[in-house]
């Protein structure tokens, strides 16, 4: 219990500290909201000050940060002066698409890599070794930016799927099926790319997991015993290899969170990538603080889970 209250500490400050880091470096930023209202001749600079003290832009750094620390615990995460409302409901709404972009891409290059690297660190020399750094070689010579780029040309080009966005504006799906079988033509091409920047990653590190494995005493005994090929991967292989892919899969989704905010802009995904870049565009100050916070404790709530898991499976770290 002692490790989890620990880890739970560390997320914290680490909250903490992102959210100090990019309250500052916003503020640094030259201009805020009000000054794109400097170019209308209606507008006084007397109404400026005004608004801008409204709002609590003229008050010092550590007053506003203090403000907006008990916006975030009142759930309102500040003022979005682009939406005229609390930003909190917005961030929900977009970070709720955000998770089902990067919970689809996981599941797909998790899906892809433990069978192939498994199957590759097992059978070193095999075809599916060979095919599987080849797949490497390919996904870690091809940009992210381009791989979207490319699958997004194919989307137009072809038309077979949606070229952005989460839903069809041409029409409302009728019924929950229709509605969900647009929304997995709408998220299919941006998952497809978070998911090959991720595959590199993973088939690397589960193909050396497992073939470190096999070549432990316990395995070599096993084999000793006549065990099955399949058996003693399944069953005594891969749970020996557990502890590095479950630090793996904390890490995965933190890179997920990361390499999503690029995609989302790419594909016109309505994610908080999107509204970040949104948010800067119009310089609403603490939408764009929001946002970042936000990402960031995607990223530590993942590593979180990677350390829950290991707590879970790891009888050592139990008894420390």
């Amino acid at each position: 219990m002692r490790f989890l209250l620990r880890r739970a500490m560390h997320t914290l400050l680490i909250l903490v500290g992102a959210s100090l880091v990019s309250f500052s470096l916003v503020n640094l930023a030259p201009g805020d909201f009000f000054d794109q209202m400097k170019v209308n001749p209606r507008i006084s600079q007397g109404t400026l000050a005004s608004l801008r003290s409204q709002y609590g832009l003229d008050r010092p750094l550590p007053v506003r940060y203090l403000q907006w620390v008990r916006s975030v615990i009142n759930g309102q995460w500040g003022f979005s002066f682009a939406y005229n409302s609390p930003a909190g409901p917005i961030l929900w709404s977009r970070s709720g698409k955000t998770l089902l972009l990067t919970g689809v891409a996981t599941l797909l290059a998790w899906s892809l890599a433990l069978p192939l690297g498994g199957w590759a660190g097992a059978r070193p020399g095999s075809s599916i070794d060979w095919l599987t750094r080849g797949t490497v070689a390919v996904l870690l010579a091809t940009p992210e930016l381009v791989l979207a780029l490319l699958l997004l040309l194919f989307a137009v080009r072809t038309g077979y799927f949606p070229a952005g966005g989460l839903t069809s504006s041409e029409y409302v799906p009728s019924g929950l099926w229709d509605q969900t079988k647009d929304i997995t033509r709408h998220v299919f091409l941006p998952s497809i790319c978070l998911a090959a920047g991720l595959l590199p990653l993973l088939l690397t590190h589960i193909r050396t997991a497992v073939s470190e494995a096999f070549e432990s005493p316990y395995i070599e005994a096993a084999r000793g015993h006549g065990i099955p090929f399949r058996r003693l991967l399944l069953r005594h292989v891969l749970p020996l290899a557990a502890n590095p892919l479950i630090s793996l899969f904390g890490l995965s989704l933190g890179m997920m969170i990361s390499s999503s905010l690029l995609i989302e802009a790419v594909f016109s995904w309505p994610g908080l990538g999107q509204l970040m870049l949104e948010a800067i565009q119009q310089r609403d100050f603490y939408l764009v603080v929001d946002t970042a916070v936000l990402s960031t404790a995607f990223l530590i709530v993942g590593n979180l889970i990677a350390d829950v898991l290991l707590y879970a499976s790891d009888p050592r770290i139990r008894t420390e």
